[in-house]
């Protein structure tokens, strides 16, 4: 892939902040992706406040995609950030490590700001494994830096130990997506000390920060109303307080309607679309792609009466 176009800024462990966006995959009924509705959504992403967009997280469902619609998905991407000047990150993220690394091999000429990467998921890998994975991925990305993502399901759980590890090792990595924990956690991601970024979920921002953790969020909560979320960061920002006020108002949301339905067996991907799809901003669907479970499009009012009842800011 060739892309001919102004330069943007890669990003650093001391300038990857904020809230960024997933793109989701608008699927239609005979199970293909709509690219005229991605290219909508994606016009749409790039109007709004967030530092900027990623693909092919959970949300984007990189894990069922052909290497052809990756390939489309992302020229697509490439072309609308960079027309409208919009940093973006790429997940090249798959269970196989050769078809990571030639995701990235084949998009690094996109200039995306930086890729994120899963660990291969297949089987349990050492940390000598770990490490050879490590030296071609960033040797194929250079000079775009590398985000780890490290799910709270995967096969090879990165501790805080291991992270600092890496950081030590591979300057290129500069950012890990993770989730959140209880108190020790937080308490042992500390030994980072700053030196990777870290991004935890949406709608426990607020509380990242108080813990002098979290640098941002890859956000699901940015899937529900990038705006809002962009203002919700910006409060944290200001006036810590408010923001966890605001996080506990999120969470009962949360438990009210997200968790159980997370229960019920739906997968992340599909909360994340239903969420997507809470916020109405275009018209898409909660449809996921062969053979996962999708949230059905009835449960969206009681969700949405809900949601203005507890968090009337993300429901505007």
């Amino acid at each position: 892939m060739e892309m001919r176009t102004q330069k943007m800024t890669p990003l650093t462990r001391q300038n990857l902040q904020g809230i960024w966006c997933s793109i989701q995959l608008p699927i239609n009924q005979d199970n293909t992706i709509n690219y005229n509705a991605l290219e909508e959504e994606i016009e749409y992403l790039t109007s709004t406040s967030v530092q900027g967009l990623y693909s092919n997280g959970t949300a984007a469902e990189f894990y069922n995609q052909t290497e052809a619609e990756f390939d489309r998905i992302h020229e697509i991407l490439a072309t609308n950030c960079h027309r409208f000047n919009r940093p973006f990150q790429i997940g090249a993220s798959h269970m196989s490590p050769v078809v990571s690394l030639e995701r990235i091999q084949r998009t690094k000429s996109l200039m995306p700001q930086a890729f994120q990467v899963i660990l291969p998921d297949w089987m349990k890998l050492s940390m000598e494994e770990v490490r050879a994975f490590f030296d071609q991925i960033v040797e194929a990305a250079d000079p775009v830096p590398i985000v780890i993502y490290n799910p709270g399901h995967a096969k090879t759980p990165l501790t805080p130990s291991d992270l600092k590890f890496l950081s030590e090792k591979y300057p290129a990595i500069i950012g890990v997506k993770t989730g959140a924990g209880d108190a020790e956690w937080y308490k042992e991601m500390r030994i980072l000390d700053n030196e990777l970024a870290i991004f935890v979920p949406g709608h426990r921002l607020a509380t990242g920060f108080k813990e002098g953790v979290a640098r941002g969020s890859y956000s699901n909560l940015a899937c529900l109303h990038p705006n809002a979320t962009q203002r919700w960061y910006e409060t944290i920002q200001s006036d810590l307080d408010e923001g966890l006020k605001m996080e506990r108002r999120i969470q009962t949301f949360f438990d009210i309607s997200i968790i159980p339905l997370a229960r019920a067996g739906f997968c992340d991907a599909a909360l994340d679309k239903l969420l997507w799809s809470l916020g109405g901003r275009m018209n898409t669907s909660t449809r996921l792609r062969w053979p996962y479970k999708s949230v059905d499009d009835s449960n969206l009012s009681k969700i949405r009466l809900a949601g203005r009842q507890l968090i009337p800011e993300f429901f505007k």
